[in-house]
Order: C-alpha cells, then sequence, then structure tokens
C-alpha cells in the first residue's frame, strides 16, 4: 500500500519577520510539521504562500491526499482561484486539516460558510484539551487530556457549524472554554480542526499534538476503494413511463 501522501501548508511569515518565532521554528512551522507526520510514517512535502500559486498547483493537489493548513498574518492575500482549487479538491475527497489560527483562512470560511470569529488572548496561559471521543481514531494514543503550559487563549463564541464530532475541548488558566477537535465532511472530503499552535510557543514539537496530527491525517485520507457518487439525470432502476413531457431542462 502506497504511503498516505501529505502537502503541509504554512504561511512562513511569522518566521521570517520575528526573532522569537524564528528561534522556535528555524526553518519554518511547517518543516517540523512536515518532519513530525514523515516519522509517522507520511510521505510529506510542504509550500507556503511566497511560492507560485502558493505551492498549491492543480499537479501538486492531485497528488496530495491530506492537506495541512497553518496560516495568521497574511490570510487575504491568498488568492481567491487557489481557495478555489483546494475547495474542489476538498469536496473531491482530499483531506484537510487546519491548524490554530487558521480558522480565519479563506479556505476554511469558505467550506465552514461562517465568521469562524472567536475570543482570544496571548498571556502564555496553561491549555488542557480534553478528550471528549477517546474512541474517536483522531485520539488514538491520547490520554484523558493534552496539558500545554503556554499556550494562546482562544475561547467560545467560536462562530463554527455544529462540528459532526467534537474530539477534544480546551480550558484555559484563565477559565474560558473552546471547540478544539472538530471534524466535518465536506463533499467527499473530509476536514479536521486543531486549535493548538500558536507561533511563539513551542506546540508543534509536543509529543501528543504530533500524534493527533499523525492520527488525523490518518482518518481525513480518502479511502482507496472510495466509489464516486453517480449525479446528474439518471435512468430508472425500474420499468417505469418516461413520456411525462413537461420538464423544462
Amino acid at each position: 500500500m502506497a504511503p498516505t501522501r501529505v502537502t503541509v501548508w504554512n504561511e512562513y511569515v511569522h518566521e521570517q519577520e520575528n526573532d522569537v518565532v524564528a528561534d522556535l521554528y528555524p526553518d519554518g512551522i511547517h518543516a517540523v510539521i512536515a518532519d513530525a507526520l514523515e516519522d509517522h510514517g507520511y510521505e510529506t512535502q510542504t509550500a507556503t504562500l511566497e511560492e507560485p500559486e502558493h505551492g498549491l498547483t492543480e499537479e501538486v493537489l492531485e497528488e496530495t491526499d491530506v492537506l495541512t493548513w497553518w496560516g495568521h498574518a497574511a490570510h487575504d492575500e491568498v488568492d481567491d482561484e487557489i481557495v478555489e482549487r483546494v475547495k474542489e479538491q476538498v469536496l473531491d475527497g482530499m483531506g484537510l486539516l487546519v491548524l490554530h489560527s487558521g480558522h480565519f483562512s479563506k479556505i476554511f470560511r469558505e467550506l465552514m460558510g461562517t465568521t469562524c470569529a472567536l475570543k482570544w488572548r496571548e498571556a502564555a496561559e496553561r491549555e488542557r484539551l480534553w478528550v471528549i471521543e477517546p474512541s474517536h481514531p483522531i485520539a488514538d494514543g491520547i490520554d484523558d487530556y493534552i496539558q500545554l503550559e503556554e499556550a494562546e487563549m482562544y475561547g467560545e463564541r467560536f462562530d463554527i457549524p455544529q462540528p459532526d464530532t467534537l474530539v477534544f475541548n480546551s480550558w484555559f488558566e484563565g477559565g474560558e472554554v473552546f471547540r478544539s477537535g472538530c471534524c466535518y465532511r465536506r463533499g467527499n472530503g473530509k476536514i479536521f480542526y486543531f486549535r493548538p499552535g500558536h507561533e511563539t510557543y513551542p506546540v508543534y514539537y509536543d509529543d501528543d499534538v504530533q500524534r493527533v496530527l499523525a492520527n488525523a491525517v490518518e482518518w481525513a485520507a480518502p479511502s482507496e476503494d472510495r466509489s464516486e457518487p453517480v449525479l446528474g439525470n439518471h435512468e430508472p432502476l425500474e420499468e417505469i413511463d418516461t413520456s411525462d413531457d413537461r420538464t423544462v431542462h
């Protein structure tokens, strides 16, 4: 069986403009995520905002089983044509992992149909991500909760559609709670939103966070034996009278 092919997308802006972020992620957040997923047995490649077509050419997306998306400072710089291209791939079956501030990305808002707005605060506070669905494959190998000693707070109300499945719910030291692991299906594709990942904290080096990402890739990857649905005008399965001429098509 061929390994699942993952494209790790990142703006790669903060790492080039902020010394704190550059010290944490000298080769970019995308490099750390890609290396972690490769260690879990996936075939990885990276793409960034400044590349032609943001690194997300038709050829790249056709060869991608799961796309991970990290963005923050430059959501508006992502070309609408590329957003539509990614959306069509998701509807056709490509998995999508939206990470942290990617909640405000064009692609996530397009697929959710809401503002995806939320409360936030940067105070390096403790976060506990409680496992709500321990039997879900994304939570495989995770104990009752993941604890991060330094995190940016995201708080409710999180303006998203009700998740198909809520895998993680976060509590923060300042008292807020947040839906932090949300599963969706759009068309033939699976989407997972995972909250942790603020750029000034070493979140993506955490073993449990890396495990969740690897689990999520496996969950979101399209099935090899997936059948394509039959759509459009269709011949009847049983013998019926089709002589009705009132159609306007």
